[in-house]
């Protein structure tokens, strides 16, 4: 038998040591491209000043909160000889060799480069296929169209999750590139159906995240912030759920938490319920259903975007309350998936919800088993950019 084919998928795992969400965005193309066949490796980067112990201070990169929590995950996943972690602008390694590293790339059918993190020159050069994976679909193509910054030179292929981009209604610029598009995929094994829930819809979020609104063709592009408070008042006008958020917020955001607080949400700390790959998993899976309030970059350009976790949440039989991003057009939405886009809305999708909870459950699974499944999801993205099953 010949040695299998390979992939190589660049990513940021180690920068962000205690979020389980955002660790679960790369573990399902590892784990879903291994499900195919392919022998894969990921390949990672950080720098000295990024690295913290687990009180948060400064810390040497190899007994840092970074590193422990990376080997951690690689390991709890069966990936603990498929990853390269580098330091120092390349020049140290955790894990894989560079010789190793450089020999795996050169032999890949494909280099992932999710949102452009991976920089080394050298390894970069050897991928037969570098692609660029868009997975926050309007800031960077409005930065590039800006002049600000071009996340995307130096790749041969462009994906990206917003699955409307180049439509007449979509107003993310495609900034003179030919897109490919894809849903995230969810890996089905890893999140069976869980019956049981807490009876409440919740969430895992940031209030304000890395960037700051873009402003283009003379419209503002804003964060969550400007979305959720829009709905701050739902959970006083629905009777047979909770609310529940857990919320990435800054205790001087006062005002604001005081707003969540006085209009009963229960606010949690993404910190603690979600400070791994499973127990971020375990808080979804014991959830009745998500409340997914969006960007807004994402609701106003009407890009398509469908979040990692709200995959996730379907994929576990939870139903998903998902403000709408352009979704209705590209999936069916009223049942496992129901769609709001006014306050109202989203009182009446949450108690429909509530009311009929088994046939939404067990729609939301059907959704993900359709749209989402990894094995559906990465052949076809694979055949897109041309790459041999």
């Amino acid at each position: 038998m010949g040695r299998r084919r390979r992939i190589t998928v660049a990513g940021s795992v180690a920068q962000r040591p205690g979020n389980g969400g955002h660790t679960w965005v790369f573990l399902q193309y590892l784990l879903g491209l291994r499900r195919l066949g392919y022998d894969v490796l990921f390949v990672d980067r950080i720098e000295p000043e990024m690295c913290v112990d687990r009180a948060g201070n400064a810390s040497a990169v190899e007994s840092s909160w970074n590193v422990e929590y990376f080997r951690d995950v690689m390991a709890r996943y069966n990936l603990a000889d498929a990853y390269a972690l580098f330091y120092d602008g390349g020049r140290n390694v955790i894990g894989r060799a560079r010789h190793e590293v450089i020999a795996h790339v050169s032999e890949s059918d494909l280099l992932l480069n999710v949102m452009g993190f991976f920089d080394d020159a050298e390894i970069l050069s050897r991928a037969k296929l570098k692609a660029f994976l868009d997975i926050d679909p309007g800031f960077g193509q409005m930065w590039k169209a800006l002049g600000l910054h071009d996340l995307f030179v130096g790749h041969d292929a462009y994906i990206t999750i917003g699955e409307n981009i180049g439509n007449p209604d979509c107003e993310i610029p495609t900034v003179g590139i030919n897109w490919i598009t894809t849903p995230q995929p969810v890996v089905l094994e890893q999140w069976p159906v869980v019956r049981e829930h807490n009876g409440a819809f919740t969430g895992i979020a940031t209030w304000r995240g890395p960037f700051g609104p873009v402003e283009y063709n003379g419209k503002t592009f804003g964060l969550r912030v400007h979305e959720f408070r829009k709905f701050a008042t739902l959970p006083t006008m629905v009777d047979h759920a909770d609310f529940e958020i857990a919320l990435d917020i800054h205790s001087a955001e006062t005002k604001d938490l005081a707003l969540l607080k006085d209009n009963e949400w229960r606010l949690g700390d993404p910190k603690i319920v979600a400070a791994d790959p499973d127990g971020y998993r375990n808080y979804i899976r014991h959830s009745m259903a998500e409340l997914m309030i969006a960007k807004n970059m994402y609701v106003a350009t009407r890009g398509g975007w469908f979040s990692d976790r709200s995959i996730c949440y379907l994929a576990s039989g939870k139903p998903v309350l998902a403000q709408d991003t352009g979704l209705a057009e590209l999936y069916a939405t009223g049942t496992g998936l129901v769609t709001f886009s006014t306050l109202p809305e989203a009182a009446a999708g949450a108690e429909t919800i509530a009311n009929d909870y088994a046939t939404h459950a067990a729609a939301a699974r059907t959704i993900a088993e359709e749209h989402f499944d990894s094995d559906k999801v990465l052949p076809k993205l694979l055949k897109n950019l041309g790459v041999p099953a």
